[in-house]
């Protein structure tokens, strides 16, 4: 982050704090009215509690549920435990469904029941049905807030229609069309819309061709598809097509920023769960099991050492240059593994299809290790005064760079097909298959030719 806006975020949550320390409500909330909320949720972010209390003491419903609306999790829970019910469904009546969805189903139990009593048995509904769905589906990042016109309307009526509903919607560029039994059947454009005589037909100029998902489907998945069909919106519709809800572009950007955190993170063995305000006992459970993981497959290096115990302690050297053969294995292999998982997340990488792929990077394998076990080779040599010795250096390099690229390629690729998350796992995998495979194809080597290293 660069030093501006750092000064920036400082200087936002001090005015923040001195409007709220000096009660200046009209300042407060045009402070918020003239700010982008989502600036003005992050300064709030570091207000402790009874500043928060305060703030929201001073500020009519709708701006708080601005703030709200662009708070993460923790911040909307704080703000929820400052209100009370009546006042939270007050402010729900500024937001939108799905975010509304998102802080009742963060409430504890007792809670979340005595605010449904208090809602209308519309809204009521609406919010049950969004919770039903798991968190990271499409169901579950829907909005219900979506304008749908009947294909047999007249341009003119449906404007009407829209003028009616387009302040209660997120997005008005895409216009869905339906026929007479509500199913989904296109989708208009506003601009087409507007650009058409007032008596031509919505079904003479709606795009019958629509993408949609069912609520079921995973976010990632979905993202994937908006963003390859460049969609402002993609509505989720049920077994019977008609339309459930929508999932707007700005959701998609958060489910991508999160998805590509939580790849991350998992890559490195940590939990998506943890963070620096995690607990020491939770931060144990979320990341014991993999060092544990890492432990044995360490072992496994290990054991393969010791294997050769008798050629190390003949040729002292190769304790020293094989830590290098195996550690050029790993670099190599993580650079497949991230170039398949990030293919995988993109797109569906299939061996039978994408093996030209696999055999370019055996070929890669191949010349990287030339190169890299030349350079090495020359250095050993010169360092041991043994020809030989960087003979071996130079076969075992290209052997664990060869390893490295058919692990970095087969481990993703084999754990997408098993049903489990490539960038969790493979790196285990991956390091493991160069260690052990280093270690013993550059040991065996040494030890079949250890009379001439001697």
């Amino acid at each position: 982050m660069s030093k501006e806006l750092q000064r920036e975020e400082v200087m936002n949550e001090e005015r923040l704090r001195q409007m709220i320390e000096d009660r200046e409500a009209a300042e407060l909330s045009e402070y918020i009215t003239e700010n982008n909320p989502i600036d003005v949720a992050q300064a709030a972010e570091d207000l402790d509690d009874d500043e928060l209390w305060k703030m929201c003491s001073l500020l009519p419903s709708e701006d708080i549920a601005s703030v709200m609306e662009q708070a993460d999790d923790d911040l909307r829970v704080r703000l929820a435990d400052t209100l009370t019910n009546n006042e939270l469904v007050e402010i729900f009546h500024n937001m939108a469904q799905d975010d509304i969805a998102d802080i009742i189903g963060d409430l504890s139990i007792g809670r979340r029941k005595s605010i449904f009593n208090m809602m209308m048995d519309n809204e009521k509904a609406v919010i049950k049905t969004l919770l039903e769905y798991p968190e990271e589906s499409a169901g579950g990042i829907m909005t219900t807030a979506y304008i749908a016109i009947k294909d047999d309307l007249k341009v003119s009526q449906a404007l009407e229609k829209i003028r009616d509903i387009a302040p209660k919607i997120e997005v008005i560029e895409t216009i869905f069309v339906v026929d007479t039994r509500g199913q989904l059947i296109g989708t208009v454009d506003l601009r087409d819309i507007l650009s058409s005589g007032k008596d031509a037909m919505i079904a003479d100029i709606m795009k019958e061709n629509v993408i949609s998902v069912q609520p079921e489907v995973d976010q990632e998945e979905v993202a994937k598809l908006v963003s390859k069909y460049d969609l402002n919106a993609i509505p989720v519709v049920n077994h019977r097509k008609a339309i459930l809800g929508i999932i707007t572009v700005d959701d998609i950007i958060d489910v991508i920023v999160e998805e590509y955190n939580e790849d991350i993170l998992e890559m490195g063995g940590v939990s998506k769960e943890e963070s620096l305000d995690t607990t020491l006992v939770q931060s144990i459970k979320l990341r014991l099991p993999w060092l544990l993981i890492n432990l044995l497959t360490a072992f496994m290096a290990s054991l393969t050492v010791k294997a050769f115990e008798g050629t190390i302690a003949q040729v002292v050297a190769l304790s020293s240059i094989m830590t290098i053969i195996s550690g050029m294995g790993g670099n190599a292999g993580s650079q497949t593994q991230s170039i398949l998982v990030r293919e995988i997340a993109t797109n569906d990488v299939n061996f039978k299809k994408d093996w030209p792929s696999f055999v370019k990077e055996i070929f890669l394998g191949v010349i990287n290790g030339a190169i890299n076990g030349l350079i090495t080779a020359v250095i050993v040599a010169v360092i041991y005064h043994n020809f030989f010795l960087g003979v071996i250096t130079v076969i075992a390099m290209i052997g664990n760079l060869v390893v490295a690229g058919i692990f970095g390629f087969l481990v993703p690729v084999v754990l997408r097909k098993l049903g489990a998350d490539p960038a969790v796992s493979s790196s285990i995998f991956v390091t493991t298959a160069t260690d052990v495979l280093g270690f013993f194809i550059f040991l065996g080597l040494a030890n079949l030719f250890l009379p001439l290293l001697l």
